[in-house]
C-alpha cells in the first residue's frame, strides 16, 4: 500500500492540492477537449493524492472519467451537425496540421470503434475521433459504449498508477526539483528549437501553397474553355463515404501510390489536386512531391470539393472506392 507523503513535498500542482476533484474534471475536460495542455502529470497527480488519502481514488477516477465522456459528446454532436468542416478547427491546436486530420482518418478507418478506445491516450486525437464518429456516423448508444470504455481505462490507468507508485513519483519530483534552474532552461532550449523548426517548415508550406492554388472558379473557367487538365481526387474511402460524389472527369489516386508519379500522370500533363483537408494541406503535399519530381504545371484546388459544390457533381458509389494499384486508373464513375 502507498505510504504517506510529506506535505511539503513538491509533487502536486498547488491547485490541485485547494480543489481537488473539481479541477481535475475541468482539467481532464479541457484537455481531451483538444486543447493542447498535459494531462497525465494530473492524473498522477490524482493518484499520488489519493495513495496519501488527500483524495478519494474513486472519486477521482469517476471524475476524470466523466469528464472525458463529456467531451466526447460534445465533439460527436459537432460531427453529427456540421459535418467535417467542424473538425479543420482542431488544425489550428496542431504542430504539424498539415497531416493532422488526414493521419487521424487513415487510423480511424483502421480501426472505427476501436480507435476511440485508442485515441484517448494520444494526444490531441481524442476529439478528432469523437467528431470523426458522429461525422460517418456510428450510432449514438454504440459511440457511448466505446467512449465510455476509452474514458474508464485511459482516467484508471493514469490515476491507479500515481496511486500505486506514489512513493516513488514523490522522490523523482523532488530531486528532479533540486535541479531547479539548469533543468528548465535545456528543456525550454529543446521546445523551442523544435517548435521553430515545425515553424519554418510550415512556411515554406504555405508559400508553395498560396503560389500554386487555383480556384474553383477559374478551374470551371478553364474547364469550359476546353483546356486539357488532369483532376485527381485525393480523398480516402471515408471522405467518400460521408460526401459520395467528385468532380466529373477525375481520377481518385491514392496520395501513397503518388510516390513514383511519372508511372500515373505524364510529366508534361497540367495536373489539379483536390481533398477534404483544411487548406488543401494533402493537395498541397502531393503538388510539392510532384514538383520535387519535376512536374511544372499542379494546382491545389483552394478550398477543396467544398469549394466546388456550386458546380456539377458525379455520384459515387462509397463501396466503390479503391486504393493501392486499383485506384491508379480509376476514374470517378457515375452511379447512375
Amino acid at each position: 500500500m502507498p505510504h504517506d507523503l510529506e506535505p511539503n513535498v513538491p509533487s502536486m500542482p498547488e491547485v490541485l492540492l485547494q480543489h481537488g476533484v473539481v479541477v481535475l474534471f475541468l482539467w481532464a475536460f479541457v484537455v481531451q477537449a483538444g486543447v493542447p495542455a498535459p494531462a497525465v502529470p494530473m492524473l498522477l497527480g490524482a493518484g499520488v493524492l489519493s495513495g496519501s488519502g488527500q483524495m478519494h481514488l474513486a472519486l477521482a477516477v469517476a471524475a476524470a472519467m466523466a469528464a472525458t465522456l463529456g467531451a466526447d459528446v460534445v465533439w460527436y454532436a459537432l460531427g453529427r451537425s456540421h459535418g467535417a468542416r467542424v473538425l479543420g478547427t482542431l488544425c489550428r491546436f496542431s504542430l504539424d496540421p498539415d497531416s493532422f486530420i488526414r493521419d487521424a482518418k487513415e487510423r480511424f478507418v483502421a480501426h472505427r470503434l476501436r480507435y476511440i478506445v485508442l485515441a484517448k491516450f494520444l494526444p490531441g486525437l481524442n476529439p478528432l475521433a469523437a467528431g470523426l464518429a458522429g461525422v460517418v456516423p456510428i450510432r449514438l448508444e454504440r459511440f457511448l459504449l466505446y467512449a465510455a470504455a476509452g474514458a474508464l481505462l485511459w482516467a484508471g490507468a493514469w490515476i491507479t498508477l500515481g496511486y500505486l507508485f506514489s512513493n516513488a513519483i514523490g522522490l523523482v519530483v523532488s530531486r528532479a526539483a533540486r535541479l531547479g534552474m539548469p533543468l528548465a532552461v535545456v528543456v525550454a532550449a529543446v521546445l523551442i528549437a523544435y517548435l521553430v523548426f515545425k515553424y519554418a517548415r510550415r512556411q515554406r508550406f504555405l508559400r508553395h501553397l498560396r503560389k500554386a492554388r487555383i480556384t474553383a472558379v477559374e478551374l470551371k473557367r478553364r474547364l469550359d474553355a476546353g483546356d486539357h487538365l488532369v483532376i485527381v481526387d485525393l480523398r480516402m474511402a471515408l471522405d467518400i463515404e460521408t460526401a459520395p460524389y467528385g468532380i466529373p472527369g477525375a481520377y481518385r489516386i491514392a496520395p501513397e501510390t503518388l510516390q513514383h508519379p511519372h508511372h500515373l500522370i505524364p510529366p508534361d500533363s497540367e495536373v489539379v489536386f483536390y481533398c477534404a483537408e483544411p487548406r488543401e494541406a494533402t493537395s498541397a503535399r502531393m503538388a510539392l512531391r510532384l514538383a520535387s519530381n519535376g512536374f511544372k504545371n499542379i494546382h491545389p484546388l483552394s478550398g477543396g470539393l467544398e469549394d466546388w459544390r456550386g458546380f456539377a457533381l458525379e455520384p459515387l458509389v462509397p463501396a466503390a472506392a479503391l486504393s493501392g494499384e486499383e485506384s491508379d486508373t480509376t476514374h470517378s464513375r457515375n452511379a447512375q
